[in-house]
């Protein structure tokens, strides 16, 4: 079960917070799943629950390390395979994939913590954000996505139900 955020801190400490949180539910919602729940996609953008997490992990990447800590890091996707990083690949399991996921947000942790200052500025392609931005933002999209599981694991065990 997830750790509730703080009810009264500072406004970093509610920020990830709240972030932890939602990356706790991310965990939770896809651990234990066997590979077919994993790989499970009824929806039109080939979503499953196991690409969502590997998705996840390299958005913390992208933001933590390469924006705010400006480290040069890999992605599996490319400009010709652009949703490598949703894809399931072979040998990947619940566990590989969580594994992947808590090591990146690990990583995400310290290069915060590294950083203090809630007002400063990193660039990005488009536009310089502030640390604060892209804590809210990480927010939003876990947390958007920590629903997209759960959805996608209701779909299932319904779907399961109606299987022989």
């Amino acid at each position: 079960m997830a750790i509730e955020p703080p009810r009264s801190a500072s406004e970093a400490e509610t920020l990830t917070g709240f972030l932890e949180f939602y990356r706790q539910s991310v965990v939770e919602a896809v651990r234990g799943l066997d590979r077919d729940a994993l790989a499970y996609s009824p929806v039109a953008s080939d979503s499953s629950p196991g690409g969502i997490v590997k998705h996840l992990a390299y958005v913390e990447r992208w933001w933590f390390q390469d924006v705010l800590g400006g480290r040069d890091v890999e992605y599996p996707h490319t400009r010709d395979d652009p949703d490598a990083d949703f894809r399931i690949e072979p040998g990947e399991t619940a566990e590989s994939l969580i594994e992947l996921y808590e090591r990146e947000c690990a990583v995400a942790r310290e290069v915060v913590a590294s950083r203090p200052d809630l007002d400063a500025m990193y660039e990005t392609p488009r536009n310089p954000v502030s640390l604060r931005w892209i804590l809210v933002h990480m927010i939003e999209e876990t947390a958007r996505h920590a629903g997209h599981i759960d959805i996608l694991n209701e779909l299932y065990a319904a779907d399961a139900s109606d299987r022989p």
